[in-house]
C-alpha cells in the first residue's frame, strides 16, 4: 500500500511545531502502526533526513509509552478495532491512498520533548501524591489471609488495567486527567490494604491533578471512549464520592 503520512514535527518544547507530509510506500496489511513508522524512518534516515521521533517500548498493549493522535482520535480508531493502543493497531485498517495525520497529545502538562513525543512525568507526579499503601514488613502472609469482598475485587481489578498512556487527557476537551487519577484512587481505595491512606490520597492526588495544570472534568465520556483499557466513567464518581468523604474526615 502507498499513503501520505502527515506528521507532526517539533525540534522541542520552546520550538514552533507544524505538520509536514511524507509519502510511503510498501506498506503490508500486517504491519503493526509503530513497524509502519519503523519503515519510513528507514526510509528517511537513508534519505538523510532526521527520523520521527515516537515513544514506544514493549509494542504490546501493555506499558502505555506509544500514544499518538491518529486523524483525530488518541491511539487511532480503525473499521474493526476498538479501545486499542497505538501499538496494536495494524495498517489492515487503512486503506491503500489514505492520508493519515499523526499528531502528540496535546495537553499544556504534557510539553512536546520532539515530534511525537511528550513528557508525562505529570502523571508520576500525581501517582506520587497519594498511590502507596501501608504494608507491614517481613514473611509474606498466607493466601486469602485478608477476605476482600468479590465485587469491590472486580472494581478494583478493572482499575488496576490502566496503563497511565495519557489517551483520556488527549481525548477530553478539557484537558483532564481524572479517569486517570479516579483509576488509582479505586484500585488502591477498595482494597483492605489501602484503607489506612483512603481519604488522604484521595485529597493528594487531587490536588496534585489540578496542580499539574489538568483540566476539570464535565462527564463528557470522550475519555472512557478512547482509553485502551476501558476505564469505566464510573471510576470518576467513585472517585468524587471518596474526595468529599475525605474533605469531611481529614479537613
Amino acid at each position: 500500500m502507498k499513503m501520505t503520512l502527515r506528521i507532526w514535527r517539533q525540534k522541542n518544547s520552546n520550538a514552533v511545531g507544524k505538520l509536514e507530509s511524507y509519502v510511503i510506500d510498501g506498506v503490508t496489511q500486517e504491519m503493526s502502526f509503530l513497524e509502519m513508522l519503523d519503515v519510513l524512518n528507514e526510509d528517511l534516515t537513508a534519505k538523510g533526513i532526521d527520523p520521527v521521533a515516537f515513544d514506544s517500548d514493549c509494542r504490546e498493549g501493555i506499558c502505555g509509552m506509544c500514544g499518538v493522535v491518529i486523524n483525530g482520535v488518541p491511539h487511532g480508531r480503525g473499521e474493526t478495532t476498538y479501545q486499542t493502543t497505538t501499538c496494536q493497531l495494524h495498517m489492515r485498517e487503512f486503506r491503500d491512498g489514505d492520508t493519515i495525520t499523526i499528531e502528540p497529545w496535546k495537553a499544556e502538562p504534557f510539553p512536546v520533548l520532539r515530534d511525537l513525543v511528550v513528557d508525562r512525568s505529570a502523571f508520576d507526579r500525581i501517582i506520587q501524591a497519594g498511590g502507596y499503601i501501608s504494608a507491614p514488613t517481613g514473611t509474606a502472609p498466607d493466601a486469602h489471609a485478608t477476605p476482600v469482598n468479590k465485587a469491590d475485587a472486580d472494581i478494583a481489578f478493572d482499575n488496576a488495567v490502566c496503563i497511565g498512556c495519557g489517551a483520556c487527557v488527549a481525548a477530553c476537551p478539557n484537558g483532564s486527567a481524572m479517569l486517570f487519577t479516579a483509576a488509582k484512587v479505586s484500585h488502591l481505595g477498595l482494597l483492605p490494604q489501602g484503607q489506612p491512606e483512603r481519604w488522604t490520597r484521595v485529597l493528594g492526588m487531587v490536588d496534585a491533578h489540578d496542580d499539574e495544570g489538568f483540566g476539570n472534568c464535565t462527564n463528557i465520556g470522550e475519555c472512557t471512549a478512547v482509553c485502551p483499557k476501558g476505564i469505566p466513567l464510573e471510576s470518576i464518581s467513585r472517585l468524587n464520592r471518596d474526595l468529599l468523604t475525605g474533605l469531611r474526615k481529614v479537613k
